[in-house]
């Protein structure tokens, strides 16, 4: 992924800010400079440094151009801009790669996200949460986004096993540790907190936050980001059971087609030797021949990827999570 930062490498001897705010955004014109008010009057009433790093996702707009003039006028405000529109999850993965504070805050950049709640969340984080997440309690949108925003939560909440009221909150605050054990493609910005709990982070928490109605442009809210984000969970669900044992999931199904395809060619061959009936007219026996050929690359499948991962297993690293002194 190629970008264009801007002062986005720190000065010799400058110290790292505590907060590192991520914003991705697209064609966003008219909401950048009142954004960065908003931040900068709700930061200066707290004891913490930050840092603002607007990612650009392809743009078409004068977003790039007003990111430029605020990150010239202001020395927290730093800018990346994608050569093109890659998504929200690469854009925040480009910013979390590129943040330098001891916690990291996600928010969008349409004003519908309050940065007064930011403080709160950094303190339950210093207070030993690893991840908070904003819940957009009382939403301003249209039912078209919230119905299916709901029935995607109770989805999710029921599969993962995380209690939390809004997975797709964008305002989220995280320890720098959480972000750098995490990679985020295609809509997984979803399911950060999925992620955090697999890598070991399972301090999750919820915090109820201000939803503010959309002042300018338009929603980025799709049925096709709807039904990609339930793709890239069945996805999450299906790499992190079976990546380390496919033989489990295509052995099983593989042992399952030969026990049947081998069962039906036996009656078969038992009705043809010791009964003389004829199998040209039976599709029962094309049925058997499929599924043992069937069940053979399934097994294969399995063994190759059994082998693959002994390859890989000598480049794992675990996460370690504390060593005592000696």
């Amino acid at each position: 992924m190629q970008e264009k930062k801007i002062d986005s490498q720190k000065k010799s001897g400058e110290t790292s800010p505590d907060i590192s705010i991520v914003v991705p955004l697209l064609n966003e014109e008219q909401s950048l400079e009142e954004l960065a008010d908003q931040i900068q009057k709700a930061m200066a009433e707290s004891s913490y440094s930050y840092e603002v790093l607007f990612i650009d996702d392809g743009s078409t707009d004068r977003s790039w151009e007003i990111v430029a003039q605020l990150s010239g006028k202001r020395d927290e405000i730093k800018g990346i801009r994608l050569r093109r529109n890659y998504g929200k999850s690469d854009a925040l993965q480009v910013g979390f790669d590129n943040s330098g504070g001891r916690f990291v805050v996600t928010m969008d950049a349409d004003l519908q996200d309050d940065p007064n709640e930011i403080s709160t969340m950094i303190e339950r984080l210093e207070d030993g949460a690893d991840l908070v997440s904003g819940w957009k309690k009382k939403r301003h949108d249209p039912l078209s986004k919230t119905i299916p925003s709901r029935f995607f939560n109770a989805v999710t909440r029921w599969v993962t096993g995380i209690k939390l009221h809004d997975f797709n909150c964008g305002l989220k605050a995280y320890r720098k540790e959480v972000v750098d054990n995490i990679t985020l493609y295609g809509e997984m910005h979803r399911y950060v907190p999925l992620l955090a709990k697999w890598e070991g982070y399972g301090n999750i928490e919820e915090q109820v936050v201000q939803h503010h109605p959309r002042k300018y442009g338009n929603t980025k809210f799709g049925i096709s980001r709807f039904l990609n984000g339930f793709l890239d969970l069945v996805t999450l669900l299906f790499i992190n059971r079976y990546i380390n044992r496919p033989m489990h999931f295509f052995g099983l199904f593989g042992v399952l087609f030969l026990v049947v395809g081998i069962v039906i060619n036996l009656y078969l061959a038992y009705i043809k030797i010791f009964l003389g009936e004829s199998l040209s007219n039976r599709p029962l026996l094309f049925l058997g021949l499929l599924l043992v050929m069937v069940g053979v690359q399934f097994f294969s499948i399995g063994f190759l990827g059994e082998l693959l991962n002994r390859g890989e297993e000598r480049n794992q690293k675990p996460n370690v999570a504390e060593v005592t002194d000696s």
